[in-house]
This record gives structure tokens, sequence and C-alpha cells, in this order.
């Protein structure tokens, strides 16, 4: 670092390269392979609220700033904290859910330097800047409010004095569907068979992510070809179908591993594979298929119920089989199935091919 600029430095991450992308002023300087903000307060105080949850290594000059926006009060903000996880613990939140509001509240409090307790006006002004400055998706910042408001209602107890906040209206957003050959391509690809196993389970299931490595060896029931998901999705319990393809694929696996408890163990002994090394392995996966669509590992689920839609299963099996609570979440399959669409012919086609 020098008088006129700060040096930002860290192993590529998409999630961390989109953060500084939000500090005003920021550039790359490829030759030192480092990203530099000016040192001035604005930036300080912007770099320091953008990266705020990461684990930083901080340049001591800066600790005046750090102070100033994160620590001169961060006993009452942890203890804030623990009493919203306490609640969200009542509530019945997941600990997915639980880290993300946690996030939430702790960014809010930093953005107001730690003000406990702001008017109405003060809120929309932090809903603002998360769409405005820091340009996050509706769904980020419809989650950001939900943790806002169950903290005002149930860790500062003042009621619902929010209810009438306004929302950020939905985004109608089509998912992206992987082609029955690009799916192929993809399972072809992987030599792996643990993570050939995995990635057979979640297309031919529909299964998220979490669900796939949360399974246990007593879910996968063979007798009557259904896997068992235990607290899913708003801690819901339900039955899919198991695949006969994937469960020779399985049986495979389960010679050469012998797992015990969690179908897919992971490094750590009595634990489960993250999902982030599932989302590594469909990325690798992709690489090697040469698949370019902006595609995840929850792509396989979308996949699934888009194929099942266009063999003609009915819409209210697969929403059972996808664990949906209402069936308008399982009819957005329906813009982006080829059966209906393919039918439609160009009025181009007619005017020329007469």
């Amino acid at each position: 670092m020098n008088d006129r600029e700060i040096h930002v430095s860290f192993e590529y991450n998409d999630e961390l390269v989109k953060k500084i992308k939000k500090v005003e002023g920021r550039r790359w300087q490829p030759h030192k392979k480092c990203w530099v903000v000016p040192n001035n307060v604005k930036s300080i105080n912007s770099l320091i609220r953008v990266f705020v949850n990461d684990n930083v290594s901080w340049d001591k000059s800066l600790n005046p700033f750090i102070k100033n926006n994160n620590d001169s009060n961060l006993l009452d903000i942890n203890s804030t904290l623990s009493q919203l996880e306490k609640q969200l613990t009542l509530i019945g939140y997941s600990s997915k859910t639980k880290k993300a509001y946690k996030g939430h509240i702790r960014r809010f409090l930093t953005f107001n330097n730690n003000t406990k307790v702001l008017e109405k006006e003060g809120v929309e002004k932090y809903m603002y800047y998360l769409f405005n400055e820091q340009q996050n998706s509706h769904t980020f910042v419809n989650q950001a409010l939900s943790a806002i408001k169950i903290y005002y209602e149930y860790v500062l107890k003042k009621g619902k004095v929010l209810y009438d906040l306004p929302r950020p209206k939905r985004e109608k957003k089509l998912p992206n569907i992987l082609s029955q050959k690009e799916v192929i391509s993809i399972l072809d690809s992987v030599s792996n068979t643990k993570h050939k196993s995995i990635l057979f389970l979640t297309y031919s299931a529909g299964l998220r992510v979490g669900e796939v490595v949360r399974l246990k060896v007593d879910d996968i029931d063979s007798d009557r070809m259904l896997i068992h998901i235990r607290q899913g999705k708003g801690r819901k319990d339900r039955y899919t179908i198991l695949s006969e393809v994937a469960l020779d694929m399985l049986r495979k696996y389960a010679r050469i591993e012998r797992p015990e408890n969690w179908l897919f163990p992971g490094g750590k002994d009595n634990s489960f594979l993250t999902e982030r090394s599932v989302q590594k392995i469909f990325a690798n996966a992709c690489k090697k298929a040469k698949i370019n669509k902006n595609v995840s590992v929850h792509s396989l689920r979308h996949s699934f119920a888009t194929h099942l839609l266009e063999q003609g299963t009915d819409l209210r099996y697969i929403q059972e089989l996808l664990g949906h609570s209402s069936s308008k979440t399982t009819e957005i399959y329906t813009y982006v199935t080829e059966a209906n669409i393919s039918k439609i012919k160009s009025p181009l086609d007619r005017l020329l091919t007469r």
C-alpha cells in the first residue's frame, strides 16, 4: 500500500470478485496481479463494508477505519446475532437459513454504524443501497428484508413496525435447462465412481445438492425403488423415484467405497461431502463435456423436471417428486419445455414454404 492507493489481493473466487467490483474506484492491475482501491475515506469504508463477513488481513494503518466500521460495538453485534440465532432456531429455520439471516443483520448493523434501531426510512435507505449501489438481485434484497423484519419483531421486540414495508417485485427468470444429450455428455465425462453416482442420483431423482450430500445408506430403498429425502427444504420429508441405472451405479460405488452411514462421506470423520465439493464436481464435468451454458448442479434438478414434463408426466406428480409446496413453483417448467413450443410453427415458415 502507498499514500495514494490500497492493494487488495486474494486467490481467484467469483464471489470475492463480485464484491470487490462493488467498491467505487477499484481497478485491476494485471502486472501486480492485485486490485487497487483509492486511499480515501469513502473507498476504505466501502471496502470494509463489502468484506465485513470475510476473513481479511488488514494493513495496520487501516485499524482506525476498521474500528469505526466494525469493532466499535463488536460485542453488541455478536450478542445481537446470538439472540437472533436463538429466535431463528425457535421458529424452526434450517442452519443454512440461519447463517444467511445472520449475515444480513451483520451487514445491516455495520452499514448503519451498529445503530440497533432505525426508523422505517432508515431501513428503506438500506434497501435502496443494496439495490442501487451494490446492485444485488431482488431475491437477495427480499431475503435481507425478511431477516430485518425478524430482527425487529423477535430480537428488538418492536412488533410488526416494518410490516407494510414494500418488498421488491420477484424477478421472473426462467431456469437454464440442459438437453438430454447434454446431460448424457456431462455424466459420461465423469470417471470417478463416487462422483458419477452423485450426479446420477441428482439428475435421476431431481435432488437439491443439499439433499444428495445428506443422503444416508438407509435412505435408498431398492425394494420399493424409492429414495427417502429427510428434512428437505422447508423441513419436509418426501419420497422420490430411484432410477434403476442410478441404483446399478450406486451398487458399483458401494462395492468400492463401502459407505456405512452417510452415502457420500466427506473428508472428516462422520461427516458428509460438502455442497461445494459437488459443485466443483459438476463444474469440472461441464468443462470436460464442453457445456458452455450458464448452469449449476441445480440445473440437473431443473432438467429432471423439464424432461419428465416433456415425456408427458402429470405436473402434480412432478410437484410431489420435487417437494414443492405450491403448484405455481412447478408450473415454471411449462415455460421451458420443448413439448409445447415445438408444436408452434413460425409464420415465416408458413409464408416461405408453401
